[in-house]
């Protein structure tokens, strides 16, 4: 009994109360609502899946930013417009929700800003942040390495102290849209790794990929689309200005940014394109069966279910918390839902994926099957999470 009493007790830790949206909201979602529709109607693109990886357009990322959708959350004397974190939330859900082209910006967006503001300088706020909130300055993450999958704590760059700065010399990899990107947040060693501490002579350093000594290595996907990149350091001179937070305090300045990165609904709407056009599609066939209408009821309460949990997410953070379990446990419920979909997809329509389709229901059916593998991976494998969640509730 001692441990079911711990796991109750926990509970109310892992999952933040619900939150909803004030109803001023409802005139913001009506207006981002009606430029997509603009914006499709005019062709500017096309609705596909998994558009935070796949959907890079700069010059839709600019027109976000003309209109005060990019860096809701920074404060108006770095660039942005000081809305919160339900503005923001809004704004995000309805890009996804339409298969917008939103990677370019995406991560810097996401998560680099928020990070910027908690643990960064007051010089590089102010170099990064205006940047950021025009749409016009993009990130990525260095995290993983190569054989280090989602143990974080192995990895294996380094950054040495010489004059004036460090050097680093290392490799990450599944670096999304580096090739196109300004500058990514790195972890790497300070200090040599200590097996009682293995989290301990971490830091973070802020690295502008067009420094001598980077290299950026394609890593196509199935498709042949250019999505991921492997990055190597060869001596790479960092200036001390740019040592991101506290020396030696990288793996929770980490911990902080995956609340970021595994909580929104990205991590469930990645597929929600093609439950739209699904439906669609089975509406056009005719007579639909009772089971099919009982799978397409189930998947579209699931969907309310994460909705609820991930907003409950945005409230946390916006009050300046940073709820890690509960982001873990929204990753993982919330990518093996969008594999639901594909698999749904799969099932209960006729249409054949189309890789080659220019729109419609084949061409995002063709989407997903090829990203799906990926979605229970990136942002952490659902394994680690589960063990990670398991425990936050005492469970382990």
């Amino acid at each position: 009994m001692a441990g079911a009493s711990t796991t109750l007790t926990r509970l109310p830790e892992l999952v933040p109360e619900p939150v909803e949206l004030p109803g001023h909201l409802a005139e913001l979602r009506a207006e981002v609502r009606s430029f997509l529709d603009a914006e499709r109607a005019a062709g500017a693109w096309t609705p596909r899946a998994d558009v935070w990886l796949s959907g890079w357009d700069e010059g839709f990322s600019r027109r976000l930013g003309e209109r005060g959708w990019l860096g809701m959350t920074i404060p108006t004397e770095y660039g942005g417009h000081g809305r919160s974190a339900l503005d923001r939330y809004v704004v995000t859900e309805e890009l996804l929700a339409a298969g917008a082209p939103v990677a370019a910006h995406w991560v810097a967006d996401r998560q680099i800003g928020p990070s910027l503001l908690r643990h960064g300088t007051e010089e590089q706020r102010r170099a990064f942040l205006p940047g950021i909130a025009r749409g016009e300055v993009f990130f990525g993450i260095g995290m993983s390495e190569p054989d280090s999958g989602s143990d974080l704590a192995s990895v294996r760059t380094r950054a040495d102290r010489v004059d004036g700065g460090w050097e680093l010399s290392g490799t990450k990899v599944w670096t999304s849209g580096a090739h196109h990107a300004h500058a990514f947040f790195a972890l790497v060693r300070t200090a040599p790794k200590d097996e009682k501490n293995r989290h301990a002579g971490l830091s973070q350093f802020l690295v502008e990929l067009d420094r001598p000594g980077v290299e950026i290595r394609p890593i196509p996907l199935l498709t042949g689309a250019h999505h991921f990149n492997e990055v190597v350091f060869d001596r790479v001179f960092i200036p001390d200005e740019r040592v991101f937070g506290e020396l030696g305090n990288g793996w929770a300045q980490v911990t902080g940014e995956l609340a970021f990165e595994r909580s929104g609904p990205e991590r469930f709407l990645s597929t929600y394109p093609l439950l739209s056009a699904l439906v669609g599609e089975l509406v056009a066939a005719g007579d639909v069966d009772a089971g099919t209408r009982r799978r397409i009821g189930s998947l579209v309460s699931r969907v309310w279910t994460l909705r609820r949990m991930s907003l409950a997410i945005a409230g946390a953070l916006e009050s300046g918390q940073a709820p890690e379990l509960a982001a873990a446990l929204v990753k993982d419920l919330g990518t093996r839902f969008e594999n639901e979909i594909v698999d749904a997809a799969r099932l209960l329509c006729d249409t054949p994926p189309d890789p080659a389709a220019e729109g419609g229901f084949a061409r995002l059916l063709a989407d997903a099957v090829l990203h799906a593998p990926g979605f229970t991976l990136r942002g952490g494998t659902n394994e680690v999470l589960r063990g990670i969640v398991a425990r936050g509730m005492g469970l382990r």
